[in-house]
């Protein structure tokens, strides 16, 4: 789980032209980013929300994070959100912490379906899912606002059942 002290290596890590050109806007400052954190601990407590950073190894600090937010309650269906430093991609990290949070959302927090909503020129995190296991579903036209205009995104989803064959 996040705490205060990843915050300045995870806005450093999240604000590269890179990473912000497929998320959602990152929080303006290391002080906007403390309080987010503060809030992800308080969005687990209420049983809403689950929010862990990635550490890779011989690291101290968060480089990016995995993201479970309840659509339904219980987390019935949930969904999964990531970003990664840029430093990181193509090293595997996304695909053995993405393995760990699916496990914990179906093995722990007794999910039934997850989802991902991925911009369609996104090639590494549409093929990461894929690999993943994930089944594209369709595509939401205009579902993401990126700078000036909308773009389309892919949505992915894995059920537990899958995952449990899959293993």
């Amino acid at each position: 789980e996040l705490t205060n002290t990843d915050a300045a290596t995870l806005y450093a890590a999240v604000t590269t032209p890179e990473a912000k050109r497929f998320m959602w806007a990152p929080p303006p400052n290391v002080v906007a980013l403390e309080r987010f954190i503060e809030w992800t601990h308080a969005e687990r407590k209420a049983g809403k929300y689950v929010c862990y950073g990635i550490v890779p190894e011989g690291k101290a600090d968060a480089w990016g994070i995995f993201e479970l937010r309840s659509l339904q309650p219980g987390f019935v269906r949930g969904e999964l959100g990531f970003v990664i430093a840029q430093s990181l991609w193509g090293t595997g990290l996304f695909q053995e912490a993405a393995q760990l949070l699916l496990g914990f959302a179906f093995d722990v927090a007794n999910a039934h379906r997850i989802e991902a909503r991925v911009a369609v020129d996104n090639d590494r995190s549409n093929a990461a899912l894929k690999k993943l296991g994930a089944n594209q579903e369709g595509t939401l036209k205009h579902a993401f606002w990126r700078e000036d205009h909308f773009v389309d995104q892919y949505l992915w989803a894995v059920l537990d059942s899958e995952w449990r064959d899959s293993r």
